[in-house]
């Protein structure tokens, strides 16, 4: 378990590297479509691998599960690409400023509500 959360941390290391990298480096004046194509693919990957990390953190001190280490890390996964998602989506939406906060409260709720239904 040493090894796969230190390869998580420095996933999640390297995730937001490239997320500051495309904030302070690329400009969306120059080639907006790679720019805003960047930026989304670095947010995801970075909410998705530091909430992993949390997340797997967190399903490891709650004292009411006994998993092992493959559904702890599926359950975190799942978990963390929801998340990812929702704030890809909430952020998209900014962009476009269709964005209200019972709409972003909504599009989590879907993923909530998704991941309880995929919950064993």
């Amino acid at each position: 378990m040493p090894t796969l959360l230190f390869g998580i941390a420095l996933s999640a290391l390297l995730s937001i590297t490239s997320l500051t990298v495309v904030l302070l480096r690329v400009s969306p004046l120059l080639t907006p479509v790679q720019a805003i194509a960047a930026f989304f693919a670095s947010v995801f990957l970075s909410v998705t691998t530091v909430s992993m990390l949390l997340l797997i953190l967190l399903w490891q001190r709650v004292p009411h599960h006994s998993w092992d280490t493959a559904t702890l890390v599926r359950v975190s996964m799942r978990q963390a690409i929801f998340l990812g998602s929702g704030t890809v989506i909430v952020i998209l939406f900014h962009t476009y400023n269709l964005l209200t906060w019972w709409i972003a409260l909504m599009i989590y709720g879907v993923f909530l509500l998704v991941e309880l239904a995929l919950q064993q």
